[in-house]
């Protein structure tokens, strides 16, 4: 168990206590057991620790010296506290608060780690799994215009459809090598396209006299600088964590040093 404590102040027993506060109040032992109400030599024995003052004393030298509880006894030694003073009950009030706050205090450390553990992972993968930003380019391409009125499989099926032709003797052999020629020639115009979003297995766009049809060719896997980004961020994020159970940690042992 620790309790409070300021910060380069040095913990005291009772009786170093008492003294310490009625010095800084600027009386002398006389003037303060007057004003109390209290013997000198009593209070000597007191601030000497050779005495330990009763419930009822403690309210009585707390109300000489103007403070509360809490005010007086967050200097005074945790042992001196568990031992010594326990019996009175202001001393038990003080000590059973003190830890509940020091609990109070572990506990928003440990929520603050765990909730930064939780979303430094988190984000490490989301950036892992490309959910806010795509890790993969899709390669799509097109072997050129359709036509209005032409078939989705014109630049597949027309070698075909014009070896039909002749066939049916609509075409002679030289028509149909022209044809077939002319139309890789003049219709041919490839055009490979890559995105960071998938489009589907075959998307089409509107061209002009017609409309050009993309087939997915390939899928590869590049992480984009904004998942980078976010995941140095998570392991920022998740290091903090650590970082502040370390801190609790520390400053538990700092403060039972200091009681």
């Amino acid at each position: 168990m620790t309790f409070p404590s300021i910060k380069g102040k040095r913990v005291m027993n009772f009786g170093e206590r008492l003294k310490q506060i009625r010095t800084e109040k600027g009386l002398t032992q006389p003037q303060f057991a007057q004003a109390a109400g209290i013997e000198q030599s009593y209070l000597s024995k007191l601030e000497n620790d050779k005495s330990v003052p009763s419930a009822e004393m403690f309210s009585t030298i707390l109300a000489g010296l103007g403070m509360d509880e809490a005010s007086f006894l967050k200097e005074v030694d945790r042992d001196v506290l568990s031992t010594t003073l326990n019996h009175i009950p202001a001393v038990t009030r003080f000590t059973t608060a003190a830890s509940v706050t020091q609990l109070k205090d572990s506990k928003k450390w440990l929520v603050g780690s765990g909730a930064a553990w939780i979303l430094g992972f988190a984000l490490m993968l989301a950036a892992n799994d490309g959910i806010f930003f795509s890790n993969k380019i899709y390669k799509y391409t097109s072997p050129g215009v359709i036509l209005n009125g032409e078939p989705e499989n014109i630049f597949e099926k027309h070698d075909e459809i014009v070896a039909l032709k002749m066939a049916a003797g609509l075409l002679t052999q030289p028509e149909t090598s022209k044809q077939m020629a002319v139309f890789r020639s003049d219709r041919a115009r490839p055009m490979t396209v890559e995105w960071p979003e998938s489009r589907g297995t075959v998307y089409g766009e509107p061209a002009q006299n017609g409309r050009r049809r993309f087939d997915l060719i390939d899928t590869r896997y590049v992480q984009a600088p904004a998942n980078r980004l976010l995941q140095y961020i998570g392991a920022i994020v998740l290091a903090s964590g650590f970082v502040g159970l370390f801190l609790e940690w520390r400053l538990r042992r700092l403060k039972t040093k200091l009681r």
